[in-house]
């Protein structure tokens, strides 16, 4: 990924007075429509759709997997988790934010249940990596899930000591993922929107660790 001009805050979160200050509204416009699937970016969606938010390292390569699977609406990358209003990539960059780069999922519960989206989300990249993801380093690249409903929330920490635990066989350390009900979730400007579907040959540094997810964290 692009790096910033910013100096780098370094590998911890800030506090809220150590944040950027942010704005009251956005300073770009996102698209209106999801480039490959055609969908609403902002909504509105169908009745019975679910919203689902995964952190997973750098966005560009976790927003494509997840617009290829059955079930899948819409995707749209953005921040969420910190404390600044309406960030600019630059910003979250910074680590002064405290932001994670995030993939926004709606989905239909139906055809891909919340806990089957879990577990690709969870062999999509490794949980175990703390404030980075591969080679990108950043507080901004952590693994972390936010939460729609006390259903998904509890569901999303079933599956997190399900993965541990199958980590844990295969030699790994602890899973590093943070689990909280969702916060604001800030859409990230247009040339992040589908990143690899805009520029093909594009950076992804999305890769898991190899061991499968066990099946059975649904509640």
């Amino acid at each position: 990924m692009t790096t910033a001009p910013f100096p780098h805050h370094g590998l911890r979160l800030p506090s809220a007075e150590e944040a950027l200050p942010g704005r009251a509204s956005p300073p770009h416009v996102l698209p209106a429509r999801h480039l490959l699937l055609g969908t609403p970016l902002a909504g509105p969606c169908p009745a019975g759709l679910e919203v689902a938010d995964l952190a997973l390292g750098c966005f560009w390569g976790a927003e494509r997997t997840f617009w290829r699977l059955d079930g899948v609406w819409t995707t749209l990358v953005g921040y969420q988790g910190g404390h600044t209003a309406h960030p600019v990539h630059e910003e979250v960059c910074s680590g002064l934010t405290g932001h994670a780069e995030t993939v926004r999922v709606v989905f239909d519960p139906a055809a891909l249940p919340y806990d089957r989206l879990l577990r690709v989300f969870w062999e999509a990249h490794d949980p175990t990596q703390g404030y980075r993801q591969g080679h990108d380093h950043g507080t901004q690249y952590r693994s972390a899930l936010r939460t729609h409903s006390p259903a998904q929330h509890a569901t999303a920490l079933a599956s997190r000591a399900l993965y541990a635990s199958a980590l844990a066989a295969a030699g790994h350390g602890p899973v590093t993922t943070g689990i909280a009900p969702a916060g604001p979730f800030y859409p990230a400007e247009a040339r992040h929107q589908q990143y690899l579907a805009q520029n093909p040959a594009g950076y992804c540094g999305i890769g898991g660790t190899g061991v499968t997810c066990p099946a059975g964290a649904a509640l």
